[in-house]
């Protein structure tokens, strides 16, 4: 990968150079610490050494179990980490949008799966002129679009499920659209694919699974998957479920795991739904993202307000999580609510001044909120720069 140097300067909300800037480099060599003057409040920071165990846990879980990894780009944009996932052996780069797919072809990834669909034709034209990207189709509609386009396309076809994403809802669909698939010109049938992230129990997702399996035996049958086709699923809370029911696929196709946020794992959602709480010896991650923020104002008993907000840290599934005040052994409460720019705490001994180190729920939405990131040791020295590319 072409990874650019990092760079930060006035613009880079977190740290605090109102003159000149810095380089990734500056940081590496001087390793300030976080609380030494360069950085101001909020602040969120990458603990290197965990990002690394988690990438090296993640790599070593794909090897055990001879699969494919492509880990979902989309959750950090960030092109430090992705080149740390590919040293670590990943076999290519999952993204959301055509848009993201476009970022990582410049950075230099080969091999990417847009886990989505594409009908947009300014979008698919430009698909048309690259090599090992992916992207996926639900309907006859999909495939279509994609015939206009006009040049050579990879597809898979997408089961889905019933109050799901995308993706077709029957076997009799599936086949339907991959039939469409295989009479198209310049169309490749890659193989079928599948998210289970969604659904709230195990039981669920083996029977999605389950189905998965039953549509690709029936494809197959069919004549209608092609040597070298493969199967793509994993989201990053059941990826143990796909390991154990996708071993009933045909010994000829290869699985494709996509999980994305076991990079950073958090100290919220994920850490409530992480696989490695059913299958503990096959990890551990650990939550290496931490936001810091200072107390603004107490205002009456019981509540301090912190000076962080939705603009600063993820809220879609979970609130910030407080683990420390800096400093003290004093408890550092419970967050209420967030408004744009401040977080209500509810805390008996907190004040004014006061600085608060958060973990975060959910990665996904963390790290969009961030240009720049410090990367920090276990002392808090800054020792590089994260940049990320939303």
């Amino acid at each position: 990968m072409d990874v650019p140097e990092p760079r930060v300067d006035w613009r880079s909300k977190g740290f605090f150079l109102p003159d000149g800037e810095k380089s990734a480099g500056d940081y590496a060599r001087e390793k300030p610490s976080l609380f030494g003057g360069g950085f101001t409040w909020p602040v969120l920071t990458l603990n290197g050494r965990k990002a690394e165990a988690n990438i090296a846990t993640m790599a070593a879980y794909a090897a055990r179990h001879d699969l494919d990894f492509a880990p979902h780009a989309k959750t950090t944009m960030a092109p430090g980490l992705l080149a740390a996932q590919f040293a670590a052996g990943a076999w290519g780069m999952t993204v959301a949008t055509p848009n993201q797919a476009l970022v990582l072809r410049r950075l230099g990834v080969r091999r990417i799966q847009i886990a989505n669909q594409v009908l947009d034709p300014t979008a698919l034209r430009w698909l048309t002129g690259q090599d090992d990207i992916y992207f996926q189709v639900d309907s006859i509609e999909a495939v279509a679009a994609a015939r206009r386009a006009g040049g050579p396309l990879k597809v898979f076809v997408e089961l889905g499920h019933p109050g799901g994403r995308t993706g077709v809802r029957t076997l009799d669909e599936l086949e339907e659209v991959a039939r469409a698939v295989d009479g198209a010109e310049r169309l490749e049938f890659a193989g079928v694919t599948a998210y289970e992230g969604q659904l709230l129990t195990e039981r669920a997702v083996d029977d999605f699974l389950d189905l998965l399996v039953a549509g690709v035996q029936r494809l197959k049958a069919a004549a209608l998957m092609p040597p070298g086709a493969r199967v793509s699923a994993g989201g990053s809370a059941w990826f143990d479920r796909v390991v154990a029911r996708l071993a009933a696929l045909p010994r000829d196709l290869r699985l494709i795991l996509r999980s994305g946020a076991s990079v950073t794992h958090d100290d919220g959602f994920y850490a409530l739904r992480t696989p490695f709480r059913r299958v503990a010896e096959e990890g551990p991650l650990t939550a290496a993202l931490e936001l810091w923020a200072q107390v603004l104002s107490v205002p009456e008993p019981g509540l301090a307000i912190v000076g962080m907000g939705k603009r600063d840290a993820p809220f879609d599934e979970g609130l910030p999580v407080p683990l420390e005040v800096r400093g003290s052994d004093r408890t550092a409460g419970e967050v209420t609510k967030l408004n744009d720019h401040h977080t209500y705490l509810r805390a008996d001994d907190l004040r004014p001044g006061d600085l608060v180190r958060f973990g975060i729920s959910h990665p996904c939405t963390a790290f969009d909120k961030w240009r720049c990131i410090p990367v920090v040791d276990d002392d808090h020295r800054v020792v590089d720069v994260l940049q990320t590319y939303f």
